[in-house]
């Protein structure tokens, strides 16, 4: 009957081909009338190559040329494609290859458009790939709730001193080889002083990366306990009860942007107030600070038509940590953590996705902040106001999507930037059904979430925009009978 239900109900999101009469634009404003860049089709033989090499079956590439990219280096788009000057392609799933390849460098996430183009003469392919890009510099202004979510913020009565402000700098495709520098410096109720350093890859091959960054943080609050399945809060005013910093470096490794591994290496040090201790002696297990190293093995498959938003392919990932305590009394514990979803599209406007997590924590004893499960990075939807501690979890979450309304781009005439000027609108209306389960051998009376069933439905819209932003809203009820509506800033699956 469960999985019944999951079947039914659940929602996903994506860009899709414009097939629904979108109504007037708004003022100011006109409809392009291409495709979104990342519209699913079914792609056939390319009859252009076809009409002018007629007879071949067999096709050598002559030239590889890219046009519009004024910031991105050409090694970084050669390192995605299959193919290059000089190999022979089959005439038969040319057209395939190519919008596979297209898909890749869309994916870079660093284009708003990508076009393929393939001109035949004599048995000699020259393919031609145009770009538009993005706006690669991001200062944006911090104003954020200390909370792990709005309902948990809406709940506090001092909710309006619970804000943080300060500005987060992001400086994407640095150098234009697709690096990535961050910043953050975060005032407020929570203080955070943050720098990164990313590069997917060097070399012509682009196979062998490097990233390294730097963390600072303090609050005057810190989620002590959980009781009643909800977090207990210190809050000093005049103190600072939690204190973090690491500092880590790591190696990456890429056969393409689809496939991916990560191995990072860290140093943590972390220290409460006495009023922590005075409230769980056994926060950090032995006394009001300590000292670790922090080992994390990564590797990801993403086939997803679009990393964004997708409608079709698959995701898989596989994370594996451990953590070694430097004051020889507190144990090791090693993590386990492995995803897998599908995207499937049914026809017509109608998309199904389905995405499973599972997570296993190794260890004599863990620490109260290293025991979490369902409730912050992972949730079943609707228990947004609970979490869930233990060292086993697995998630399951379905969704029957139905594009509504997809607007294209929307022209703004009054904005010269082509790098703004053109809005992507898209429209999702979805159902959807989550379960979960936490287990966990020893549970406070007071906690009744761990070593139970959960379970939620509802319904959702989902507004798909440019530089890869999603908004939800959604409706969710759970197995318990109660309900609640939550907006949400990510794709959920």
């Amino acid at each position: 009957m469960l999985i019944s239900l999951l079947l039914v109900l659940s929602g996903l999101f994506g860009w899709a081909a414009p097939s629904v009469s979108a109504g007037p634009a708004p003022a100011g404003a006109r409809l392009l009338t291409a495709p979104l860049p990342d519209t699913l089709s079914r792609v056939g033989p390319d009859s252009l190559v076809q009409a002018q090499c007629p007879g071949y079956t067999r096709l050598r590439v002559g030239r590889v040329l890219f046009v519009g990219n004024k910031v991105t280096k050409e090694v970084v788009l050669r390192a995605e494609l299959d193919f290059t000057e000089g190999d022979t392609l089959s005439a038969a799933t040319l057209a395939r290859q190519l919008e596979r390849n297209r898909r890749r460098l869309f994916n870079l996430q660093l284009f708003h458009q990508v076009l393929v183009k393939a001109v035949c003469r004599d048995g000699e392919l020259t393919v031609l790939y145009s770009f538009q890009e993005r706006w690669y510099i991001f200062p944006v202004p911090i104003f954020s709730l200390a909370d792990r979510n709005f309902r948990s913020w809406l709940d506090r009565a001092d909710r309006w001193q619970r804000v943080d402000y300060g500005l987060h700098l992001v400086r994407r495709n640095f150098r234009g080889r697709n690096e990535q520098l961050l910043g953050n410096l975060q005032l407020g109720f929570n203080r955070k002083y943050e720098l990164f350093y990313e590069a997917p890859g060097y070399g012509r091959r682009r196979r062998i990366g490097f990233g390294a960054g730097y963390s600072y943080y303090r609050s005057h609050a810190l989620d002590y306990a959980t009781s009643a399945d909800r977090l207990r809060n210190l809050r000093q005013d005049a103190d600072f009860p939690i204190e973090r910093q690491y500092a880590t470096v790591g190696l990456r490794w890429r056969r393409t942007v689809q496939l991916l591994a990560a191995l990072d290496a860290s140093y943590h040090r972390e220290q409460v107030s006495d009023s922590v201790l005075y409230y769980n002696p056994r926060y950090f297990l032995n006394g009001p600070r300590r000292e670790y190293l922090e080992f994390n093995l990564t590797t990801t498959l993403n086939r997803r038509n679009t990393f964004a938003y997708p409608l079709s392919g698959q995701y898989a990932q596989l994370q594996v940590g451990y953590r070694s305590f430097l004051d020889g009394r507190t144990p090791g514990s090693l993590s386990v953590r492995g995803r897998y979803a599908r995207y499937l599209a049914l026809g017509g406007p109608f998309y199904y996705a389905v995405g499973a997590t599972a997570q296993l924590r190794v260890a004599r004893a863990l620490a109260y902040p290293d025991n979490r499960a369902l409730g912050y990075d992972l949730l079943v939807r609707g228990y947004d106001a609970y979490v869930v501690d233990g060292r086993r979890l697995a998630l399951l979450q379905q969704g029957l999507s139905l594009r509504l309304l997809d607007l294209g781009r929307v022209r703004l005439n009054g904005v010269p930037s082509s790098r703004f000027n053109n809005i992507p609108l898209a429209f999702y209306l979805n159902t959807f059904a989550d379960v979960g389960y936490v287990g966990q051998r020893t549970v406070p009376a007071a906690n009744q979430l761990p070593n139970r069933l959960l379970a939620s439905a509802g319904v959702g819209l989902h507004l798909v925009t440019y530089y890869d932003w999603v908004f939800t809203l959604e409706y969710a009820r759970t197995r318990e009978q109660q309900g609640g509506v939550f907006f949400r800033t990510q794709f959920p699956i």
